[in-house]
């Protein structure tokens, strides 16, 4: 064979040996663009898992426990069209919240046996729709894990011991006094609710509206027997931060209107209503006679914060008709422990002396560590601490 030949046979070699060689590839390439990644449940698809999930949790238990279920609302109102998909796909739907309260136990501990079953119910439910559960960082009295379809969050499940019980509604009796104390600012952080959900006395807790865990911590507290609130955005003077929706002067009555019922859909659980700031809001007449006609429409009552000395919600409410009572004491403006407790000894001196008090704190680690040491020894002060409901007038 001439020398030329001799090189193109081994170039053809060479060629078809590398042909052989990229077959695995391309046919690796042919089979990965034939397998499609599953589409995301569609928003009737999640909704109609969650029921199995939420019957499955109460064949587990028996009928033994409470249920509930709603979409995870997002942080602010969204915008129209807006979504995570991609372009010419449909939106991804929200997860679906799953809130369960176990059967209430006199020592106050968690019914594991109730627990486990409900989760090896659940997880049935799972295999057969392909979900993965991932486990959540929990909390005494709360167990919480999500479900993920194709790497989207479809489902947050809560698990919720009941840790409060209401205080009775009773005549006082010669020399006791009532006190309630009102949690605000809740909303933000989970973390800074679980912190207060693990004081075991009637806290009310109030709640701003539009927030990551509005809703989430909302029903969650309602659900471990705490008594929740709306915390009403109102304007500030100029030196303080603006909420993104809050209620300012020179707004007209059906636009107050629709802005409080917006709030409240984001914190459905409200018995009652506190301004959040509202310095200047609070002050304008107009405003809080627009503001106090929403809330007799919803048998709401309120708690006027007391921001400002200038403050005319209070006289606003009595003339709507509506239940009312005023903060006597703020714990934490100085966030040191020592003065949380000061201001507690006086929130019991103005309940002694006036029969009742109404007393507002933060989820601030000091606050929360003071309540704790404070609280079980208010009984024997004469003071019974009650919810902020049944203060007002």
């Amino acid at each position: 064979m001439l020398p030329e030949e001799k090189r193109r046979s081994s170039s053809s070699r060479i060629a078809g040996l590398s042909v052989l060689l990229l077959l695995p590839a391309f046919a690796a390439l042919l089979i990965a663009g034939c397998e499609k990644k599953p589409q995301p449940l569609t928003a009737n698809q999640v909704r109609a898992i969650t029921r199995e999930l939420v019957y499955a949790a109460r064949i587990a238990s028996g009928g033994r426990v409470q249920t509930g279920m709603f979409p995870e609302r997002p942080a602010v109102p969204a915008a129209r069209g807006a979504g995570r998909a991609a372009p010419n796909q449909p939106p991804v739907p929200p997860p679906d919240l799953i809130f369960i309260t176990l059967p209430h136990m006199e020592d106050g501990q968690t019914d594991q046996p109730v627990l486990k079953a409900i989760v090896d119910e659940m997880d049935k439910v799972a295999q057969v729709h392909q979900l993965q559960r991932i486990q959540r960082p929990g909390s005494p009295g709360l167990d919480r894990f999500d479900f993920f379809f194709a790497g989207e969050r479809t489902q947050t499940v809560n698990i919720v011991t009941p840790v409060v019980t209401a205080p009775p509604a009773r005549e006082l009796k010669p020399g006791e006094a009532k006190l309630a104390i009102i949690i605000d600012d809740l909303g933000y952080d989970s973390a800074a609710a679980e912190s207060v959900f693990q004081i075991p006395f009637p806290l009310t807790v109030s709640v701003l509206p539009h927030l990551p865990h509005s809703a989430e911590i909302a029903e969650e507290a309602a659900r471990r027997g705490y008594e929740v609130m709306l915390h009403l955005p109102v304007e500030a003077n100029d030196d303080a931060k603006a909420e993104p929706v809050e209620l300012q002067p020179g707004m007209q009555q059906d636009q107050v209107t629709r802005m409080v019922q917006q709030m409240l859909e984001t914190v459905p659980q409200a018995v009652g209503v506190n301004n959040h700031q509202g310095s200047l809001g609070t002050s304008d007449a107009a405003l809080m006679n627009a503001v106090m006609p929403a809330l007799r429409e919803r048998d709401l009552y309120f708690i006027d914060s007391r921001t400002a000395s200038t403050t005319v919600a209070y006289a606003a409410a009595r003339r709507a008709h509506v239940p009312v009572a005023a903060r006597d004491v703020f714990l934490d403006d100085l966030q040191d422990p020592a003065d949380v407790h000061h201001e507690l000894d006086q929130a019991v001196r103005d309940a002694k002396l006036h029969g009742e008090a109404v007393a507002i704190g933060h989820p601030r680690p000091e606050t929360l560590k003071v309540l704790s040491e404070y609280l079980p020894q208010l009984q024997q002060q004469g003071v019974t601490l009650v919810f902020a409901s049944q203060v007002v007038h």
